[in-house]
């Protein structure tokens, strides 16, 4: 998670050169779909760690005047805000050549 939250990816949506995209498997829809199963990890790993973090400050009354505002929690919360998208997450990982896959459909072409 630190190198999430240490990244560079962008915050805002840029666009990306398609030849980068697609050069490592010649194909752009293979290509966006390991960076899209890559930020579906990452989204997971980043609800984690929020719902870990925001349970902290969970409250389990019923009584709702027991109910208030609580700077720490939102804080927390606008944290997570502000971190790049999984998909840009992604992205970034695979430009930087971070992430690992194979074909498994060449491997059995293969024996």
């Amino acid at each position: 998670m630190n190198d999430i939250k240490n990244s560079d990816a962008p915050i805002n949506t840029t666009t990306i050169d398609k030849n980068l995209l697609d050069a490592k498997t010649g194909n752009i829809y293979e290509a966006i779909s390991i960076i899209s199963k890559r930020a579906g990890q990452i989204n997971g790993d980043i609800k984690k760690e929020l719902l870990e973090k925001l349970d902290e400050f969970a409250t389990y009354n019923d009584s709702l005047e027991e109910i208030f505002e609580n700077k720490e929690q939102i804080e927390v919360s606008k944290f997570y805000e502000r971190l790049p998208k999984p998909h840009a997450l992604a992205v970034q990982e695979w430009l930087e050549d971070k992430i690992y896959y194979r074909n498994t459909a060449d491997e059995a072409i293969e024996e």
